[in-house]
């Protein structure tokens, strides 16, 4: 089940009570980033914590490749709070960019439904 049916089931239901919609989650992202682990390793900035002994564990190359296997998703809220999610593929011939985007995306997401949660429960709370 996606979030699409599970409010389908709910508005089916009748269940009327204060509550957050995927409308709710979709409304509080102001913006959105993607990137591999890669992408980061290779940014101004980047440290890799070496394990001291000056060898190369990653045959001559200076970022192992699994790196590109590992996708990022950083969904930035309207209040400017940051939700990651990520996408890892273990084997490189399954890589696919726009998926492993897209399972990113979908686990940051579910981050954000227990932080809307939380500010619905408080501003029930405090009525």
């Amino acid at each position: 089940m996606n979030d699409q049916t599970i409010e389908q089931e709910i508005q089916a239901k009748g269940l009327t009570a204060p509550r957050i919609t995927p409308a709710d989650v979709d409304a509080n992202i102001a913006d959105e980033f993607y990137f591999t682990a890669m992408d980061g390793a290779k940014s101004d900035g980047a440290v890799c914590a070496d394990d001291g002994d000056g060898t190369d564990e990653n045959g001559g190359e200076p970022y192992p490749r699994c790196l590109s296997l590992l996708t990022f998703c950083v969904l930035v809220l309207r209040n400017g709070f940051t939700v990651t999610g990520e996408s890892a593929c273990a084997s490189p011939e399954n890589f696919d960019a726009e998926l492993g985007r897209k399972i990113a995306r979908q686990n940051a997401v579910q981050k954000i439904w227990p932080l809307l949660g939380f500010a619905l429960k408080e501003r029930l709370h405090a009525a």
